[in-house]
């Protein structure tokens, strides 16, 4: 029955076209989005080995490919990235069929470009119209004390490009600043992976495991920090062009948040 299944979802992704784009010139013909999705570190809390949620990326990634975007996936390190075990959707303890992701982990195209990230460096904003910021267990660790990355995604977002982030990747908003030293997210309405959430897997884990919580460091700023109303329901909201997605049920509606932003 998986082979079935696997097959099903690797139709549907042969149907479009896989296209990593590097750091070349925007052009006028298709928009341009540019996931950062984080390379695989060790757990601080668990000692676990962490890195991205992959129905975050693979998600979006369908929607955009979709529409006729062009994408790039970028990382800290560049290389290979791998997504955290729990996220797997042929797992025995996946929360539910997920046919896109179960063919983007197969397809050989997109192993590829899964296997060969562009570092964060060789990424220039002006050569894109979007920025995707993708969570999982590793993020919290990966990009919430990165100051490149929140100086590239402020740069998305002053120039007025679609800024999104989702699930943990919206840590990087409780520090991105903008060039005056204002908090980007100050006044804004945004969300990530909630308490809710984060209570669910640390009892399923039998164990912390983050070395924070978004929600209550959002609690302690001046911003609109908000929560869909069941845990792991699809949730995504946009304030103006910044985006963001609640966890890895939201890729989808967070992905076309950002499209419906760049149609206008």
């Amino acid at each position: 029955m998986k082979e079935i299944f696997t097959a099903f979802a690797m139709t549907f992704l042969t149907a479009t076209s896989f296209a990593q784009s590097g750091n070349q010139a925007k052009s006028n013909k298709n928009m341009r989005i540019v996931f950062v999705v984080s390379n695989q570190v060790k757990s601080e809390t668990t000692g676990y080995p962490i890195g991205f949620w992959l129905s975050e990326l693979a998600q979006p990634f369908y929607e955009f490919q979709e529409v006729g975007y062009e994408v790039t996936i970028a990382s800290p390190d560049g290389g290979k990235i791998i997504f955290d075990s729990w996220s797997d959707p042929e797992s025995p303890n996946a929360r539910e069929l997920d046919l896109i992701s179960t063919g983007f982990k197969h397809h050989p195209k997109t192993v590829a470009l899964m296997e060969n990230t562009v570092k964060l460096d060789e990424i220039k904003a002006e050569n894109f119209d979007g920025i995707f910021v993708v969570g999982g267990l590793g993020p919290m660790q990966t990009f919430y004390n990165n100051e490149k990355l929140h100086k590239l995604f402020a740069q998305f977002y002053q120039a007025g490009k679609a800024s999104a982030t989702i699930c943990h990747g919206s840590s990087i908003l409780l520090k991105t600043k903008l060039s005056d030293g204002k908090l980007l997210a100050e006044g804004k309405k945004w969300t990530g992976f909630c308490n809710a959430e984060e209570d669910i897997v640390d009892k399923t884990a039998k164990k912390k495991m983050q070395p924070f919580r978004i929600e209550d460091e959002a609690k302690k700023l001046n911003t609109n920090y908000v929560t869909g109303k069941n845990p792991y329901s699809s949730f995504a909201v946009a304030d103006g062009n910044l985006i963001s997605g609640q966890q890895g049920s939201s890729g989808a509606e967070t992905a076309k948040l950002v499209i419906n932003y760049l149609k206008r």
